[in-house]
């Protein structure tokens, strides 16, 4: 168990879950945390740390290119003090997890929704009667952890329910009880998720060159 309590190996689940969820390689141990090459135009690879260690320290020094990200459980205060000059907080989140099994949540009348599972990844869309999209999500099982990905609601569908019927057929594809339901929210989504049963697990703050 690191610092404060958090599980390396949820962590971990919940990044490899995470990759999976969006077709990315699989975390690889690197510094004492872990590194997903992603390849994006926007972000080239990003390290995941638990906790502040040696490793992560070190790291820091050794980066001098943008797109590269640092993620830390822990908050914006105790990342931003680790960081060298032209380093800046990008985001400062929450992991969040939920022992709760979402009920089964019909979609408001006027939504459609629509849901596939393929290689372990499912895919929840609810869209309007003219095929507009309102809402997404992704979700993906591995290691012990039951991942929510990428859930949005678009602006002008908020605030009718279509993020609990969402999170609802998400949840519906989780094929072990046991498998601790766990995602990353913003403070927006964190009153959501926070409404349906989700806690707060920690901290997850990102970092990254300026």
């Amino acid at each position: 168990m690191a610092a404060g309590g958090i599980d390396p190996r949820l962590v971990h689940a919940w990044l490899a879950g995470r990759s999976l969820a969006r077709g990315l390689p699989a975390p690889v141990a690197d510094s004492g945390g872990w590194r997903v090459d992603t390849g994006g135009e926007a972000e080239w690879r990003r390290y995941v740390f638990p906790a502040v260690g040696p490793g992560l320290i070190a790291l820091l020094d050794t980066i001098a290119q943008p797109r590269i990200f640092v993620k830390l459980c822990a908050d914006a205060d105790t990342l931003r003090a680790l960081l060298p000059p032209g380093w800046s907080i990008t985001d400062a989140n929450r992991m969040m997890v939920t022992d709760t099994t979402p009920a089964p949540c019909p979609v408001p009348p006027g939504y459609a929704l629509r849901s596939a599972t393929d290689d372990g990844v499912t895919h929840a869309t609810i869209v309007t009667p003219d095929g507009e999209e309102a809402a997404s999500g992704h979700a993906a099982e591995h290691g012990g952890a039951f991942v929510y990905d990428r859930i949005v609601t678009h602006e002008a569908h908020r605030r009718r329910g279509l993020g609990r019927a969402l999170m609802a057929a998400l949840g519906a594809a989780r094929r072990e009880p046991s498998s601790q339901q766990v995602l990353t929210a913003t403070d927006m989504g964190a009153a959501l998720y926070t409404a349906l049963g989700w806690r707060r697990y920690c901290a997850y703050t990102t970092a990254g060159r300026s």
